[in-house]
């Protein structure tokens, strides 16, 4: 039997315009559980209950392992004693669970439940978003609203990306997702208006306009970073948004390159060495080997993705042949006066940039079958640890004390 959940001390204070219930509830129908109880004396016997204190913002991972480790209770450290927060155990638990809960009686604690904290949880690599973050739970007051707001945006950003995504970006992208809140946007919205924006790029690009056409591509690759953090932070992300988002990415990049080309037929422009067919021809072999390096990598050795195995791997995820590392070659290209420079330029780190994942694809290759499974160097990382390498300064993220 499915879980039920139960929500105490809610907040009223919204965060992202989702107060503290609608947020639970939401984290909650995404994992599947759809009961939320509002009397735990309505429960059926020989279930059990996720009872949650809402007045504290649970990282989604938390209530994930909650939902898989009955019989527990979560602690959060608080000077010498501890805060429980949330636990998961038996309706004959139930009542006697949301008195300690409710009033920190931890004389009145059932026998036989494992008592847990943050720093016994062992979730600090996030896969999906392919970096480092300890696991939180933050008490939610109208003081803390704001820092809390920047918490969760940040959570919701991939840690091993490209350049412009990971500092140009956020800032912006903080200040727009607000406004899309605001305006009682979804993420569907946005992610229909960054495809208007790659047809409208390409017809540019196309007619040779690549002012306008790197203007609108430009926004249209700030959009697909604020529909995603929009999605993350509001809790709405569906599989519809997931792959349309997904697919626009996979496909409009080579386009947006073979029309670049066919603007410049259209304004004679070439470079006598190399013809505008070869440029093409090696962007899309080596945009498709890439993808499918990454995929193999993906599906045989490691979830948690190639760029997420050695720290150099990392590094070159800054600036490898994707979009935006793309995008700022062919604006060089264009500031000077040379848009076919700019193709070329793409058309070569495509190349250069697959044949080095090819490579470190063999080196893991040979590596899993010398040495057995591989893991993430993101594993490897001491949250205590006082001097942190760069990397880890880089790709990780540290949880904000709030307590």
């Amino acid at each position: 039997m499915a879980a039920c959940a139960h929500i105490i001390n809610a907040s009223s204070v919204r965060l992202w315009g989702l107060t503290s219930r609608q947020r639970l509830t939401r984290v909650l129908n995404s994992a599947g559980v759809k009961d939320i109880v509002e009397d735990i004396a309505d429960l059926p016997s020989n279930s059990t209950i996720l009872i949650l204190r809402g007045d504290y913002l649970f990282d989604e991972r938390v209530i994930g392992y909650l939902l898989k480790k009955p019989a527990m209770l979560l602690r959060i450290s608080n000077s010498q004693t501890g805060i429980p927060v949330a636990a998961h155990v038996d309706s004959g638990q139930a009542q006697r669970v949301l008195d300690v809960l409710k009033e920190f009686a931890a004389a009145n604690m059932p026998a036989g439940l494992r008592i847990e904290t943050l720093e016994t949880l062992s979730l600090s690599f996030r896969e999906r978003l392919l970096k480092f973050e300890p696991p939180f739970v933050l008490p939610i007051t109208a003081e803390n609203k704001r820092l809390l707001e920047r918490r969760i945006f940040e959570s919701s950003y991939k840690g091993v990306t490209d350049l412009i995504t990971k500092w140009v970006w956020p800032n912006p992208a903080r200040w727009v997702v607000g406004r899309c809140v605001r305006l009682s946007l979804r993420p569907n919205h946005v992610t229909i208006a960054s495809l208007l924006l790659v047809v409208l790029a390409g017809m540019l690009f196309g007619e040779g306009w690549y002012g306008l056409g790197l203007a609108a591509a430009w926004l249209m690759t700030f959009l697909d970073t604020v529909d995603g953090k929009l999605a993350r932070v509001t809790v709405a992300s569906s599989k519809f948004g997931h792959y349309f988002d997904h697919l626009i990415d996979l496909i409009h990049p080579p386009a947006w390159y073979l029309l670049w080309g066919l603007g410049l037929k259209a304004s004679q422009l070439n470079v006598p060495w190399i013809s505008l067919n070869t440029a093409f021809w090696m962007i899309l072999a080596g945009y498709i080997a890439g993808r499918i390096t990454e995929g193999v990598f993906t599906a045989w050795l490691g979830k948690f993705g190639i760029f997420c195995w050695r720290p150099m791997d990392s590094y070159f995820r800054l600036f490898t042949a994707r979009r935006n590392p793309c995008l700022v070659m062919l604006t060089t290209g264009v500031l000077l006066g040379r848009p076919d420079w700019g193709l070329f330029a793409v058309a070569f780190w495509t190349a250069a940039t697959s044949i080095f994942l090819v490579m470190r694809l063999a080196i893991a290759v040979d590596t899993y079958r010398t040495a057995g499974k591989i893991q993430s160097w993101f594993l490897d990382i001491d949250p205590a640890g006082q001097k942190q390498p760069l990397a880890v300064r880089l790709f990780s993220q540290r949880t904000v004390d709030l307590l």
